[in-house]
């Protein structure tokens, strides 16, 4: 398989439409170094009105040609692009990095040229500070890439910054992704690509920024071609497209709380060779169809050949499962000897590092395919029925859908029993069936079927609700200072979290100490934990506590927040408006109890309203009740998110539902001291 870096696109729920309007695309001529004063006062409006620095365009231009030296097509690319600094949190800009790629058969990208200038607003007259030749160095990053750095002088509050520049690639199997939109703002962003006839690209669009495409010209273009003779060189003709892609007033994309990665987001276009039709050779069709895939991926040393050498001392697999007839205990047992034997080394991928599983198993160490691979093999070994199931985790983003073997980065295992499905993975400890490690929350699997040369993908969800129960019995004296017991309960991935944190901790105090620090008047004694070894049961825990420097006294009146250390502080969604889903991986709950016994001489003066709210379909709920009796109050908090993706049109309810659960649960109980 091609091991050619490809480009990230979007999921396909997610794809972007180009729209050919060309009637209404306005031609934009930018000269470097021309710059209108008028350009200093550029501002933009909404979300982005206080950004740090606009781009005022980014101009990008990709076309063939010859080299001379080698004989073969080159794809050339220019970028400008120009910003305005607004203020100094921006003045990063003014460095830019360059990522050149070789590799070990003298193919590579060269950058041909680079301008670059600061200019400044004095007095109404403009200065120009250009790049300097000291203000650039190379850096050797590894075997296949150079990274060549610049420096802007001269960079101020209200600055505008200009870089030009030219690289020249080898490589046209994918051409360089072009990013609409980025970090800044931006006013106008453009690339044109002139393709000769004899490259069929494949285009992916992601991101919801309205890109537009202008009509595309069709005309002859001149190519000069190097003598096989070495006498000089001549000329061809070819017909060639030229296709322009265009956006304006670009709004600024963000890191925001629960996605995969920005990647997958942000929106740009792609182009992946589908086939090449070059005189005097022979037609070449890039283009693959799954089967094509599984029938090379079961060729490679690393993955079908692995899969096959399952070369383990006889007996290896029936001393684990033993006397197991049950297929569901055989799946547990071998599945349970691999979690507890092997060392996962924190390393993503579907192809192992050793030539067999015995290998594997002789280091018990490894990456993920290593671990999960040797997981298929013992499954079939004894017997059931199981299958790789390749993912792309979500720091690496969504596969795009099509056709694609290195857009995946990990593995995983799925085992048929009758008429049931497990998903299994093998890297952690804490899983357990049907719960893989987070990183493989991202919605869909591709299941490879070796013996008939088939793929098919299926989703990668964990239905079982993540539940967290925080239940507090305390009493409050005449001090204002709580005392009592706590009892937390936490299963699935809410209980991975509090597993990983107490075994990462140097002992139980350590542990303690961190559980303290962000809980400040908390004092614990007593502190058990149980279920620790066993992630398939709740994690639970209890201690008694006591709790000081929560309540405000004020003359003769008393307050305090409920929810102590355990409330939901700021919205999660800040945005005015989101244009990508809402990826929480996995169902859950928050459960909150407390019983509270006051003084006598404590009489309640204000006790919160009960409320309860829903959005659409019930998918997500929360409520708080509070409960007076005599001398006691019981408090009771739910939140529940009953599914793991909310689209980007459900964001406003939802974040009209986190701006009531952050309002309720900071609501003050009053009482008055008699």
């Amino acid at each position: 398989m091609k091991s050619t870096k490809l480009f990230l696109c979007l999921f396909f729920l997610f794809f972007f439409k180009i729209s050919t309007q060309a009637q209404t695309d306005k031609t934009k001529s930018f000269k470097y170094g021309k710059i209108d004063v008028q350009e200093f006062d550029t501002k933009v409006k909404g979300q982005d009105s206080a950004a740090a620095a606009i781009k005022l365009f980014d101009i990008g231009k990709g076309h063939f040609e010859i080299s001379l030296s080698s004989g073969h097509f080159v794809y050339v690319f220019e970028r400008h692009v120009r910003y305005k600094v607004n203020n100094k949190n921006a003045y990063d800009l003014a460095d830019l990095e360059i990522y050149l790629y070789t590799n070990n058969r003298g193919r590579e990208v060269k950058l041909s040229s680079i301008k670059g200038a600061t200019y400044n607003l004095n007095n109404g007259k403009i200065e120009t500070n250009k790049l300097a030749g000291e203000a650039k160095f190379s850096n050797k990053l590894d075997k296949n890439y150079i990274v060549k750095k610049f420096t802007l002088p001269n960079v101020k509050e209200g600055s505008i910054l200009e870089y030009s520049y030219v690289t020249q690639s080898d490589f046209t199997y994918t051409l360089e992704d072009w990013y609409f939109q980025g970090a800044y703002p931006c006013k106008f962003s453009s690339l044109s690509i002139t393709l000769p006839e004899y490259f069929h690209y494949k285009i992916a669009v992601g991101g919801y920024v309205d890109i537009r495409r202008a009509d595309p010209e069709d005309f002859d273009e001149t190519y000069i071609l190097p003598s096989q003779t070495g006498g000089g060189s001549r000329t061809v003709t070819a017909r060639a497209s030229r296709s322009r892609y265009y956006a304006e007033d670009i709004p600024s994309i963000k890191d925001e709380s629960y996605i995969t990665t920005l990647q997958d987001y942000v929106s740009k276009i792609g182009f992946e060779l589908a086939s090449t039709t070059i005189p005097g050779s022979v037609y070449e069709d890039y283009s693959s169809t799954w089967p094509k895939v599984v029938t090379e991926m079961m060729k490679e040393e690393k993955f079908g050949t692995f899969i096959r050498r399952d070369n383990y001392e006889k007996g290896f697999v029936e001393n684990i499962i033993k006397d197991a007839q049950d297929p569901e205990i055989k799946m547990n047992l071998i599945f349970n000897y691999l979690k507890y034997n092997m060392k996962w080394d924190g390393k993503y991928s579907y192809s192992s590092t050793l030539p067999s599983q015995r290998a594997v198993l002789e280091k018990k160490s490894g990456n993920s395919a290593d671990i999960n691979l040797c997981l298929l093999g013992m499954l079939k070994a004894a017997g059931l029925e199981s299958y790789p199931v390749l993912v792309s985790t979500r720091k690496n983003g969504a596969h795009p859908g099509y056709p694609l073997e290195t857009k995946f980065n990990n593995v995983i295992v799925q085992v048929k029993i009758a008429d049931k499905t497990h998903l299994l993975d093998a890297i952690d400890k804490h899983n357990v069936a049907d719960m893989v490690s987070f990183q493989n929350l991202n919605h869909q699997g591709l299941k490879i079927k070796p013996a008939s040369i088939e793929a098919e993908w299926i989703p990668i969800e964990n239905p079982d609700v993540s539940r967290s129960l925080i239940s507090y019995s305390l009493k409050l004296d005449a001090e204002n200072k709580f005392s009592g017991t706590v009892f937390r309960s936490s299963s699935n991935y809410e209980g991975v979290d509090i597993r990983k944190s107490y075994l990462a901790a140097a002992n139980q105090a350590e542990f303690l100490k961190t559980l303290k620090s962000s809980r400040p008047g908390l004092e614990i004694k007593d502190y058990k934990i149980e279920n620790l070894e066993q992630p398939e049961l709740p994690l639970q825990e209890t201690m008694t506590i006591s709790i000081e420097d929560n309540v405000e006294e004020a003359g003769n009146l008393i307050y305090f927040m409920p929810l102590l250390y355990d409330r939901t502080k700021e919205n999660p969604f800040s945005l005015e408006v989101r244009n990508f889903p809402v990826d929480f991986a996995y169902p859950f709950e928050e459960n909150y109890r407390m019983v509270i016994d006051f003084p006598a001489n404590y009489k309640l003066e204000k006790l919160p309203k009960n409320e309860a709210f829903a959005l659409p379909g019930d998918d997500g709920t929360f409520s708080i009740t509070y409960v007076a009796e005599e001398n006691k109050i019981a408090i009771k908090s739910k939140i529940a998110i009953k599914k793991p993706v909310f689209t980007a049109e459900e964001y406003f309810t939802l974040k009209e539902l986190y701006k009531n659960i952050v309002r309720k649960q900071a609501e003050q109980i009053v009482f008055k001291k008699l």
